[in-house]
């Protein structure tokens, strides 16, 4: 009987062989084409949203107007003007009616401030938003801040353009990461367009929807994004949404970044408070004997009373953060300013109406920086603090506490203010804040309320270790190859006396070493095997195989598509087999990953008697013995 097995790797693989690497290059050309329709779709999107923006807007002043003044206009008025008297308290609750007969008769998706239903949605529900949202949040959103909710316009269009983005998605022949896609593009570029913070939206795509940093997902994102700032200077003009007239910030010293970074560990315990006080509100709601649709309205009430004590808190209010950060506001006004709208905005949000966080917490933590910059430049008048910059750094040091969105807090004051020699306070202030809030706080104001329903949001996000590790790396250089003309008595009476050849599968090749397939040992031992059946029979159709310089991620795709737990991998130049890839492999990739994260060995280290050198495994050991050369 012929030998029907060899050991000898490499062996010659015809060229005639149909290769899956061809097919991970079709795919990759494939993948790039879908990127250009994906950027074209967001564009369109971003377009879109722009139009809602200010359609929201010109909405929210609408009824602002009526509700407040009676007037049948669209024109930018404050509800803090108005002369309703104990009249006001009223009217948020009546919008709080409104928001919750529409959430009950219409969707309950439409309650809150829109970002943690859309983080939900993209890790369990693969980024499905009803398509009733993209018109019913916008809608509500409007009834609820233009009869004096304490919310920015941005949550709701935030949320409204994350909502389009999934319609489009669902409408689409699109693919489920796709699709996530565009629901970041929506909501980003609502943002934007909003703000005109174009790389400030990109962030918080990367850091609150996304989870991930690749050129498929950022390229969509970034074009609506510059779409949605292009929007934004159209309708609302170039200049900064924040402008601190009259302000111009210069460099800090070295003194007064020290200061910065302890105002940021302040800032950051008032950020974790403040997220727990907006939870123990929403969960004191959930204790009340009624039914929820009624929540909004006794939320209103708490507004409305609110705005009774202090006007400033009624409404949108970004003309609140900019006379804060320009100082344009008494101190004492500034710290009612700043309790008030939280108490106003806590209860509010904890009702469940339709509504937002990023301008109350600007609103709050620029109040809390300014009132903590005046504090220390009275008992340390040489310090070299500014007052202004200290609200500006407190109002994004609350940001990065309370949401733990790092750099696009930082990017966002900058963006918004047009100060941008303010980077180092902001850089000291939010990193201090970051970790107060790291350290105290498991889950953040975003992600708290998905966490209570077992969604846990990714804390960070690194490239795919299975991108990192090439096949090469992990692969056996050692296997058995099964020659394609024995039969299967024969490759089996043989293998009975090879016990180091039982394996779960196996390579073919033919005689003139060209490769053939696959065959697994449950198929060669099958019964169901007619005798004399030669090995070629048992094999798959269409042959699977892997370059060794290919990643292991594009293995796994290999292996999934073609339902293989092995391949054979080939040289670069298709010629010969190098070696085998098995999910045993795959396993030891994912191992080297933990040690290299896990691994706490020293390369060097210092002993009593000398120095031990270990460079790469190997051991160099020198001792140096005092009084001796």
């Amino acid at each position: 009987m012929n030998k029907p097995v060899s050991n000898n790797i490499p062996i010659s693989v015809s060229l005639k062989s149909t290769l899956d690497v061809e097919h991970i290059r079709q795919r990759d050309s494939g993948t790039k084409s879908r990127l250009l329709f994906i950027s074209l779709m967001a564009v369109i999107l971003a377009i879109a949203v722009n139009l809602i923006a200010k359609f929201l807007l010109i909405l929210i002043h609408f009824i602002t107007n009526l509700s407040f003044f009676g007037k049948l206009s669209i024109a930018d008025v404050s509800p803090a003007s108005n002369s309703l008297g104990l009249y006001v308290i009223l009217i948020p609750a009546i919008g709080g009616i409104a928001v919750g007969l529409m959430a009950f008769f219409g969707s309950k998706a439409i309650r809150g401030h829109g970002i943690p239903e859309a983080m939900e949605q993209i890790l369990t529900n693969q980024s499905k938003i009803k398509p009733t949202v993209t018109y019913l949040k916008p809608v509500s959103s409007a009834i609820s801040i233009g009869t004096g909710g304490p919310f920015g316009a941005e949550g709701p269009i935030i949320a409204t353009g994350g909502a389009l983005g999934s319609t489009f998605g669902q409408i689409l022949k699109i693919s489920h990461h796709e699709r996530k896609i565009l629901l970041a593009a929506g909501a980003t570029a609502g943002m934007s367009a909003i703000f005109n913070s174009p790389v400030a939206a990109i962030f918080l795509a990367i850091e609150l929807l996304l989870f991930e940093f690749s050129p498929r997902s950022i390229i969509p994102v970034t074009l609506a994004c510059i779409t949605g700032a292009a929007g934004h200077r159209f309708f609302f003009g170039e200049a900064p949404v924040f402008e601190m007239s009259g302000i111009t910030i210069t460099g800090s010293g070295n003194v007064a970044l020290l200061i910065y970074s302890g105002m940021g560990v302040i800032i950051g315990l008032l950020s974790v408070g403040i997220t727990k006080l907006v939870y123990l509100v929403e969960d004191t709601f959930e204790k009340l004997p009624i039914h929820w649709m009624w929540w909004p309205m006794i939320g209103g009430i708490a507004v409305g009373i609110v705005g009774f004590l202090e006007p400033r808190t009624l409404g949108v209010g970004y003309n609140n953060i900019t006379d804060v950060l320009s100082g344009n506001l008494p101190f004492q006004v500034v710290v009612s300013l700043g309790a008030l709208k939280f108490v106003s905005w806590a209860i509010s949000l904890g009702s469940g109406t339709s509504g937002g966080t990023l301008a109350p917490l600007l609103t709050i933590g620029g109040a809390a920086g300014l009132v903590l910059g005046s504090v220390i430049l009275d008992i340390f008048p040489g310090s070299g603090i500014s007052v202004p910059l200290a609200a500006m750094v407190g109002m994004a040091a609350t940001f990065t506490g309370a949401s733990r969105a790092f750099i696009t807090s930082i990017i966002f004051a900058l963006e918004t203010t047009g100060q941008y020699h303010a980077f180092l306070p902001l850089l000291a202030t939010c990193t201090a804040s970051y970790l107060v809030s790291f350290f105290a706080m498991e889950n953040t104001i975003m992600t708290e309320k998905i966490a209570r329903r077992g969604v846990k949001a990714p804390d960070s996000y690194h490239p795919d270790m299975l991108e990192k590790i090439s096949v090469e790396q992990v692969m056996d250089e050692g296997g058995t190859i099964l020659s394609s003309d024995n039969n299967v008595e024969e490759v089996i009476e043989w293998l009975e006396n090879e016990p180091e050849n039982k394996r779960n599968y196996f390579v073919v090749a033919n005689n003139n070493g060209e490769y053939m397939g696959i065959v697994s040992s449950s198929r060669l031992y099958s019964r169901a095997n007619i005798p004399g059946t030669r090995v070629e029979n048992l094999i798959k159709q269409k042959p699977a195989s892997i370059e060794k310089n290919n990643s292991l991620k594009s293995a796994i795709e290999v292996m999934a598509t073609e339902n293989v737990d092995v391949l054979p991998v080939i040289s670069d130049d298709a010629k010969q087999i190098v070696g085998i890839l098995s999910y045993q492999n795959i396993l030891s990739g994912y191992k080297l990953n933990i040690e290299e994260h896990q691994s706490h060995n020293p390369e060097i280290s210092l002993r009593r008697k000398g120095l031990k050198l270990v460079v790469h495994g190997q051991k160099i050991t020198r001792f140096f013995i005092p009084g001796k050369k």
